[in-house]
């Protein structure tokens, strides 16, 4: 679908609006928030993205509409998922609760911001060369090999934050403070300008996030070709990561197959991308560069038919074995 640029500046400009508003009404006086904040926001959050998606559907179509239900749903569990490493971000650098959620809205703005300039990216190359949906295809099936591995493999042991290339960077070339000033990024020690653990926090999840992106951006590309349904996804899901970090909070713990139910999801859009990538194939040695118009292509509807089933089961089967563990102990 032909998107207008007064579509994609009005849909940028009030993306901003609604992070500005995030910022300067939760952030700017800094509080650890109640269970029923975190909720009543969460909803409401959610309750934009569902009113942005039926507006698209109205305006482009049942096709487009179910892309970016289906591409939202995939993001926001993925950004769940990414929770468990901000958790352990937050700890290993032990960020005062009131001081985190400025922490986490900084880091997200800047991954959004990133992850924009990585589905620009990603639209000119699938524009240019439909066998990157090959490339597409292949990590998302390691990724989802990989995290029902990892779903399969009982560890009691708490897992370590190492630090990423981003923060190396920092401590290396910047001179760093290991004590909090407030809600302060930069501080004077003995007349000197340092950065604090907060900025070095938010370095921490916006690079994180920023290698999460390498698995995401893929994979709704599996579901949808059209950038801005794949920044629109990205944008809306990252908006209520804020409050699902504090109306989460212990149930992380508890959904032990989430990764199980998103390496189903990862591994049937790399499968997805696989087939569309023969149904349009060009290279030279797969079918002597020629379309392999055989190959059927899956339909929306079962896209998130599947993606739906998944973390339903997977999310019922995780609250059904905390039970029973609790019933035991």
């Amino acid at each position: 679908m032909h998107v207008p640029l007064w579509v994609w500046l009005a849909t940028v400009a009030g993306i901003t609006a609604l992070f500005v508003f995030d910022f300067v009404f939760h952030v700017r006086k800094p509080h650890e928030p109640s269970f029923k904040e975190a909720a009543a926001w969460s909803c409401v959050f959610i309750a934009i993205a569902m009113a942005f998606g039926a507006g698209l559907w109205w305006v482009w179509g049942a096709q487009h509409g179910a892309e970016y239900f289906a591409g939202f749903i995939t993001e926001k569990s993925l950004s769940v998922d990414n929770l468990f490493v901000f958790v352990i971000i937050m700890s290993k650098f032990a960020v005062p609760r009131i001081h985190q959620q400025k922490a986490l809205l900084i880091g997200i703005v800047i991954a959004l911001v990133m992850r924009g300039i990585f589905i620009a990216v990603g639209a000119a190359a699938i524009h240019q060369f439909s066998w990157v949906f090959y490339i597409f295809g292949a990590f998302l099936l390691w990724t989802a090999y990989k995290l029902g591995k990892e779903s399969f493999e009982d560890s009691d042991e708490e897992e370590e934050y190492r630090p990423n290339l981003a923060v190396r960077l920092v401590q290396r070339w910047l001179p760093v403070t290991n004590e909090y000033h407030g809600k302060n990024l930069l501080a004077k020690v003995d007349g000197k300008r340092v950065v604090t653990p907060l900025f070095m926090v938010i370095v921490a999840l916006g690079f994180t996030d920023l290698l999460f992106a390498l698995d995401s951006i893929p994979a709704i590309y599996g579901l949808t070709r059209e950038p801005y349904i794949v920044f629109t996804t990205n944008a809306f899901a990252l908006l209520g990561l804020l409050q699902l970090y504090f109306l989460l909070g212990g149930l992380l713990s508890r959904l032990v197959y989430l990764g199980l139910g998103l390496s189903v999801i990862l591994g049937f859009i790399g499968v997805k991308l696989v087939l569309e990538a023969l149904h349009e194939n060009t290279l030279p040695f797969i079918n002597g560069g020629h379309p392999i118009e055989s190959i059927p292509e899956i339909p929306i509807w079962l896209s998130m038919t599947i993606i739906v089933g998944a973390l339903v089961v997977t999310g019922v089967a995780s609250l059904l074995k905390d039970r029973h563990d609790r019933a035991r102990a």
